[in-house]
């Protein structure tokens, strides 16, 4: 077993375990300063010490160095700032080399050892000459790094057709797979422009539900099934698979009636 502490860089960003200090005990929401692969960077302990298992583990394990400090608060601040002005010399720049692609974000390591340029492009783009012009203008390491559309919402943000900020920028910290397969268990419209999110993917709230409509799917009639009622027998002509009734249009009377599923018997 190893102590272990989680650590998040960002909001909806993925937890890394780090070994902890062992003079000072850190809880969740306390800002640390760690060593990471690109250095030292500031982030939020969201998961308080632990024993893990070395199996679950990519050993070795960096280290958190200490807590942050104002010093340290006042660092990520100007390191804001400096994104910012670094962002619109990079749109210039990307102008006057004429390169297809669109800057999503600029983000400086807590060190300022590195600027990391996040783009979106629908081709490869031969960005060398660019990243020359970066780094001597910066004068620090530069990385470029292409990401998708999702990626793209996840850093933004923004409020998707439900009302809400994205899932992906409060609290998904990976994105699932998501399919058309799941929308249609769900009875939903198909209609792209319904089911699709601000990024043109599949919204990703399709997949919340979809374990339980397939779960309760052995479970409930279709439509056009025969069943038997309190009422006498029917045809199923409507399934509500979240209140779990079942609407029936009863062969005596014509009548079209709504009963729970327990209500409900199949031949």
């Amino acid at each position: 077993m190893a102590r272990v502490v989680g650590v998040r860089f960002k909001q909806a960003g993925k937890t890394y375990y780090f070994e902890p200090i062992s003079h000072n005990k850190l809880q969740p929401g306390d800002q640390v300063i760690v060593e990471t692969s690109r250095g030292k960077e500031i982030g939020e302990v969201v998961i308080a010490e632990r024993d893990v298992s070395e199996e679950e583990l990519v050993l070795p394990l960096k280290k958190v160095l200490r807590k942050a400090t104002e010093s340290d608060y006042t660092r990520t601040e100007e390191n804001i700032q400096k994104e910012m002005a670094a962002f619109i010399k990079c749109q210039q720049k990307i102008k006057e080399h004429r390169l297809d692609m669109k800057l999503v974000q600029v983000e400086y390591t807590f060190d300022r050892s590195k600027i990391i340029f996040y783009f979106t492009s629908d081709e490869r783009v031969d960005f060398r000459e660019l990243v020359k012009d970066l780094a001597s203008i910066f004068k620090t390491r530069i990385e470029l790094r292409q990401i998708g559309v999702r990626d793209e919402a996840k850093l933004k943000g923004g409020i998707g057709p439900c009302g809400r900020p994205f899932c992906c920028s409060t609290f998904l910290e990976e994105f699932e797979p998501v399919s058309i397969r799941m929308a249609k268990g769900q009875n939903l419209s198909l209609n792209p422009t319904k089911i699709s999110g601000v990024c043109g993917r599949l919204m990703c709230c399709l997949r919340y539900e979809a374990r339980a409509y397939e779960d309760s799917q052995d479970q409930m009639p279709e439509p056009g099934d025969a069943v038997f009622t309190p009422d006498g027998e029917g045809e199923v002509k409507e399934v509500n698979k979240n209140k779990k009734s079942v609407q029936v249009k009863l062969s005596e009377s014509g009548f079209v009636k709504t009963f729970p599923l327990e209500e409900v018997d199949m031949p």
